[in-house]
């Protein structure tokens, strides 16, 4: 059986693992906005648009969660676009997020304020520099 002490060993490894994976999975979002990869990019993609603003913080901000390099502050602009992104796009159709399709939005909104917050954990480029946890 594991035992509390092993859970609270664990828990800044996971923080790093919640971090690498948000981040790989933000980091797709902006790869298919710029590059149709591994999906297709939105119908009418400008870069100089708030769609393209969007794709460039995904990129630079998943790339960079995804890694652990000035993990806060990628963090809360990630945070932020989601908040954004669930308020301009999804709200306005629903108040309920299922129905709205925003589920996406509020989890990445949320788990980005979380690592802004609590860092980025110590498998990271700021935890090897000794930086923000």
């Amino acid at each position: 059986m594991i035992n509390d002490s092993t859970l609270a060993a664990w828990a800044p490894r996971m923080l790093s693992v919640l971090r690498i994976m948000a981040g790989l999975l933000f980091l797709q979002h902006g790869l298919s906005k710029f590059f149709a990869w591994p999906a297709a990019a939105p119908p009418n993609f400008q870069m100089m648009s708030l769609i393209g603003l969007a794709g460039a913080i995904e990129l630079i901000g998943g790339a960079l969660i995804s890694v652990g390099l000035f993990t806060r502050i990628a963090a809360v602009v990630a945070s932020g676009e989601m908040a954004f992104a669930y308020f301009m796009g999804h709200a306005p159709s629903s108040f309920f997020p299922q129905v709205n399709r925003g589920e996406g939005a509020i989890m990445f909104c949320f788990i980005f304020l979380y690592v802004a917050i609590a860092g980025g954990g110590p498998w990271g480029i700021d935890g090897a520099r000794g930086g923000a946890k």
